[in-house]
C-alpha cells in the first residue's frame, strides 16, 4: 500500500479545486511516517474497526487500512467524502473495508458497526466537543489517539494542581485515562498551521456513575471552573443556595471548601454531586 506524499496531496487538492478552509480546520497531513506512527501509538490491530474523524484527503485513512480490519471515516466536506473512496481504491487493495459518512461528527449518534479505536486529526476549533461527544455516544471505543492543537492536548491530559487542568481534563476523565503521546511538527501539514500540534492518547475505563450522575457531575465541574480563582464554597454557592450552605455540604463529605476546582479529581466532583 502506498501512502500520500506532499505532491499527491497538492495534486488532489488542485483536482478538487480545494482551498483548505480554516473554519473546518483543514490542514492535511502529508507525512506517511507520521501517519504510521499515529496508528502504532493507538495500538491498532487487525481485528479493530477504526473510526476516523475528518479524514481529509486520506493520508491517515490509508495508514489505518494497512492494519485495521475496517475503517469508518466521518467527513463533513462533501467533496472530500466523495473523493476518499476513489483515492483509497487507487492506493489500497482494501477499499471494500472503508465506509465513508458525509456528516458532522458532532451530529453522530450511532453507527451500523461498533468502532473499537479512534484515530483522528481533529479540527482545532471543535476538538474537545468532538472527543467528549464520541466518548459519550460510542461506548464501544476502547482506546484512541487524536492529534489536536498543542494547548488543547495539554488541557485534555492535564492533572490536578496544574494551570492547564480544567473542564476538558475532568470531563474526559469521566470516561477515560488520558495522556500526552508526543508532539508533531508543523511541517507535516499542508497548508502549514500557525500553531503546534500534539498527540493525545486515551484508554476507556468504567465511568464512576450512570448518565444521571454524569449530568450532575458535569454541572458541578462547569460551576467550579466558571471563575477559576473562586474557592469552591463561592463557586458552588448557586448550587446549594448560599456560600454557607455550600461550605457546610462540602465539609460534610470531607472536601475543603477553600479549595479551588483545579485541586479536585473526578472522584471528588462525584462526591460533591452526590450531595446536591
Amino acid at each position: 500500500m502506498s501512502l500520500l506524499g506532499a505532491a499527491e496531496i497538492r495534486e488532489l487538492a488542485a483536482q478538487l479545486d480545494l482551498r483548505p478552509a480554516k473554519s473546518l480546520g483543514q490542514n492535511f497531513v502529508h507525512d506517511g511516517n507520521v501517519c504510521r506512527k499515529i496508528v502504532r501509538t493507538a495500538d491498532v490491530v487487525e481485528s479493530d474497526i477504526a473510526l476516523e474523524i475528518g479524514p481529509g484527503l486520506g493520508s491517515l485513512t490509508l495508514a489505518l487500512l494497512e492494519v485495521a480490519r475496517e475503517v469508518i471515516a466521518v467527513e463533513i466536506d462533501s467533496r472530500l467524502a466523495q473523493q476518499l473512496p476513489l483515492t483509497v481504491a487507487q492506493h489500497s487493495d482494501k477499499s471494500d473495508a472503508l465506509h465513508v459518512l458525509n456528516l458532522d461528527a458532532l451530529q453522530l449518534q450511532s453507527l451500523e458497526k461498533d468502532p473499537t479505536v479512534l484515530v483522528a486529526n481533529l479540527p482545532y476549533n471543535v476538538s474537545v466537543p468532538v472527543l467528549l461527544h464520541l466518548l459519550e455516544t460510542l461506548p464501544s471505543l476502547q482506546r484512541g489517539v487524536v492529534m489536536v492543537q498543542a494547548e488543547v492536548a495539554d488541557r485534555l491530559a492535564a492533572k490536578p494542581h496544574s494551570k492547564e487542568y480544567g473542564v476538558p481534563s475532568v470531563k474526559a476523565a469521566w470516561w477515560a485515562d488520558v495522556t500526552g503521546a508526543g508532539s508533531v511538527s508543523r511541517t507535516i501539514f499542508w497548508p502549514q498551521p500557525n500553531v503546534d500540534s500534539k498527540l493525545v492518547a486515551f484508554k476507556r475505563r468504567t465511568p464512576p456513575g450512570d448518565e444521571a450522575m454524569r449530568k450532575k457531575v458535569f454541572m458541578v465541574i462547569d460551576l467550579a471552573f466558571a471563575q477559576r480563582r473562586k474557592m469552591l464554597r463561592a463557586a458552588l454557592s448557586s448550587l446549594f443556595g448560599s456560600s454557607a450552605a455550600a461550605e457546610s455540604a462540602l465539609q460534610s463529605v470531607g472536601i475543603d471548601p477553600t479549595l479551588r476546582g483545579e485541586a479536585l479529581h473526578i472522584q471528588d466532583f462525584c462526591t460533591i454531586a452526590k450531595c446536591v
